[in-house]
This record gives structure tokens, sequence and C-alpha cells, in this order.
């Protein structure tokens, strides 16, 4: 009990610095709020960038799976890898020299107001999903903390991450969030050579099961992750806001493709400590704590377990700011037109009370939150939206069809995701059904295609 209220105290003089930090770097200018100034530096854009992918949610629901299926759960974050290269590669450069200052904004500018608006609505909406996966990863640690569930103490610590973020805005973001992925990312290198060197009894065991399909993993859910997931490190609004903070293009460009060569390494860790999990963790105790949070609770010793809970608070809530600040900046520049930091300060606080109820009552599986609300962005924002950056400037495009593409992938997506009953009540064949988001994204993409002019060059 000591040492868990020890624990309890680092957790609120960690929040409590958090919001001393926001005060201190308080913007109140809708550039600095929203868009950190375009004046950030690699160092600074390669680590927001990594501390928003490997939050607490994905290195938790990694983990957690990786129990469950084995060692292709790897492929979840080397997709996310293999999606901010192709960014880097291909786009990171074009999206930057727009100067928007989010991504409906930049689809504004590459097509139309209508664009902006559609995909204004499918990112709000589905990021709700995405805060609230965040959210439910943060319950749980809280809960490890505590010993049981206390849904008081994790309304409390969501508000107060509400808050920071409220009052900080992307500038103060983007600095917390250099401190919370070296944080993690400490954690989990303390964790790993813990496990492995000092409670190594069955490594050899564990690495004669690394394998990259099996029976948990099918082909077909490589084929969905590199598209869904991939397709949301490519091209997600949380990711491509670090672009658009980036002070030139150049710089969006290295710290894309820094980021996912990083978070290979991070994948591979994290996967190596969900198999050690996997050979030395009851499955009764994984039912009622988690995989990842049997580990860190019956297995690490206290002075590790302290790095570690403190790097899982700082994987969270890195992620769980930037979604936010994110989808509330989106929300009053693209939908409402305006450029008002009060404003953002209200939504924000609107949209993360609307997560927080959504976590309050929804699943406890993040990985299927999460996914969730991936489906609904992915099919109907992806292979449009890449068509519109590679085709600027070079190829005209049909609008009204572009802009079908979107919304028939978005629908496509929530029929998926959150229709599957009554898809299922039209007796439709059921590779048909349980594939949704696949099919939403092969029909976004023809009709994206279509879209576009070939037989027509734009003369700049």
């Amino acid at each position: 009990m000591a040492k868990q209220t020890l624990l309890l105290v680092f957790l609120i003089l960690y929040v409590i610095f958090l919001l001393l930090l926001a005060f201190i770097d308080k913007a109140n200018n809708f550039t600095d709020f929203a868009v950190a100034g375009k004046r950030q530096k690699s160092s600074a854009v390669t680590l927001s960038i990594l501390a928003t992918v490997v939050g607490g949610s994905a290195t938790i629901g990694i983990i957690d799976t990786t129990y469950s299926i084995g060692f292709p759960a790897v492929w979840w974050l080397f997709f996310g890898g293999i999606g901010l290269i192709l960014q880097g590669l291909f786009i990171s450069k074009k999206v930057r020299s727009l100067n928007a200052d989010t991504l409906p904004d930049a689809a504004g500018k590459l097509v139309n107001r209508p664009a902006e608006i559609v995909i204004s609505l499918i990112i709000v909406i589905s990021w709700i999903g995405v805060i609230a996966g965040q959210l439910i990863a943060l319950n749980n640690i809280i809960s490890l903390l505590l010993g049981s569930s206390s849904k008081p103490v994790f309304v409390v610590v969501s508000l107060a991450v509400i808050a920071y973020t409220t009052i900080g805005g992307q500038l103060s973001v983007v600095k917390t969030d250099m401190l919370q992925f070296l944080l993690v990312v400490l954690g989990i290198l303390f964790t790993l050579c813990y496990l492995y060197l000092f409670k190594g009894d069955a490594n050899q065991a564990i690495f004669s099961q690394v394998e990259l399909l099996n029976g948990g993993y099918q082909p077909i859910n490589l084929f969905t992750q590199l598209f869904v997931i991939g397709g949301v490190y490519f091209l997600g609004p949380d990711i491509m806001s670090r672009n658009l903070l980036s002070k030139d293009s150049k710089t969006a460009k290295k710290s894309a493709l820094i980021s996912g060569c990083a978070l290979f390494f991070y994948t591979i860790v994290i996967v190596l400590i969900g198999m050690w999990a996997k050979f030395h963790i009851a499955p009764e105790q994984v039912k009622q704590m988690g995989a990842f949070m049997s580990v860190i609770e019956k297995v690490l010793p206290f002075p590790v377990k302290v790095i570690m809970v403190i790097g899982l608070i700082s994987a969270v809530l890195s992620s769980i700011d930037t979604c936010i600040i994110n989808a509330a900046t989106i929300f009053v520049r693209d939908l409402l037109k305006k450029q008002n930091v009060n404003l953002i300060r209200l939504t924000v606080v609107v949209l993360g009370a609307l997560a927080l109820v959504f976590a309050l009552s929804g699943s406890g599986d993040i990985i299927k939150v999460l996914q969730n609300a991936y489906s609904v962005y992915t099919p109907g924002v992806i292979f449009p939206l890449t068509i519109a950056i590679l085709s600027y400037e070079k190829h005209p495009l049909n609008k009204n069809l572009w802009l079908s593409a979107v919304i028939c992938g978005g629908l496509f997506g929530i029929l998926g995701s959150y229709g599957i009953n009554l898809v299922t009540k039209l007796s439709l064949p059921a590779w048909f059904s349980s594939n949704m988001s696949l099919i939403g994204m092969f029909l976004s993409l023809i009709l994206a295609l279509c879209s576009v002019n070939y037989s027509k060059k734009i003369n700049n």
C-alpha cells in the first residue's frame, strides 16, 4: 500500500509539473497555439512524432496483443514505420510547402472548401475514438497504481490532462512531447533488460517462437493493417500536424524518415516484452490485469516499476494532448473557419469530455477501439488525399468525383466499425461484411484515380 501511495504521489507531482509547463509556455496567438509557430527544428519534430505514435495505448495494446497472437503483433507499428518512411519519401515536402495549418486546410488548398469540410468531419468524429483509446490506457495505468479501478481518480487525472492541453496549446505540447518520449523509452528499455537479463529463464524458447504469421494472424490481417494502420501513419492528422509545424520542407522530410526508422526498433522492443509475458504470465492473471500490467505489477522490482509507470503515463499523455489539440483546431479552424484561440480551448474541453464519456462507457480493448477509429478515417481520406497531393500543380481534378471518393470510403468505414449489426442484417456475404474498410478503401482509390484528368497538364 505504501508503494502504491508513493506511485500515486509521483503521478500527481508529474501532472502538476506539466500544468506548470503549460502556464510557462502558454500561447495566446493562433499560430503558436495551433501550429507551434511553424518554426520547429528536426529534433523537436522527430521526438514529437515518436511521442505521438508510441502512446500508451499503442504500447500497452501491442504488448497485450502479442500475448494473444505472438510475435506477428509486431506488424501494427512496423506498418506505422513503413507509413512514416513513405511519407518522408513522397509527400512530406509537398504537404509542408502548402503552408497549411491543418490537414483539412491542406485539402482545401489542394481541392476546394467542400473537401476541407468533409475531411474535417471525418477526423473530428473518428478522433474521439482515438482519444478514448488513449484514455482507456490511462485508466489501466491508474488501476495499476491503486491496485484496483478508481473512476474518480481516473476522471480527475483525465481532466488535468485536458486542462494543461487547453492552457498551453501546441507550443507546450511539442516541448512536453520531447520529455515524455524520452521517459517512455527509458522505461521500456529498463523493463526489457530486466526481463531478459535477470528473469530470462526461457529466452531460447521465446526466440524460437519468433514468426511473422501464424494461426492468430493470417495474410488477410497483414493486408488489412498495411492499409488501415500504415495509412494513418502515412497521412494521419496528428502525424501530419508535426509536418506542418516544421520550420521548412526539408525538416519535415528528415523528421518523418528518422521517426519511421526509430519506430522499427521500438516495436521490436515492446513485442519482445509481450513475448516474455506470453511465456511467464498465467492467463488468469492476464484476464484480470492485462499482460503488460501484470508484468509491471508482479515481476518488475519497485525502482524499475516506477520508471516504467512514469514512462507509460508520459506515453499516454503525449498522445492524448496531441490528439485533442489537433481535433479541436480542425473543428474551429476548418469547420467554423475561425482562428480564435479561446474557441479552440473550449473545443478541447468539449472533445475531451466526449472522449472521456466514451472511454468510461465503452470497451476496455484498446486496440479494438483504436482500430475502429482508424477504420473510419483511413478508407475515406488516405487514397483520395494522397492522389490530390501527387496531382497538385500537375493534373486537374474532377472535384465532385474526388469528393465522392472521400464520402464513399468514409461511409464504408463507419459501417464497418460502428454499423456492423446493421450490415449483418442485410444478409450480405461474410467476406463483404467483415472487410468493409478494405472495400471502402478500394472504392475510394478507384474514384479518386478517376477524378484525375491525366490527359491535361496544369501550366505553372
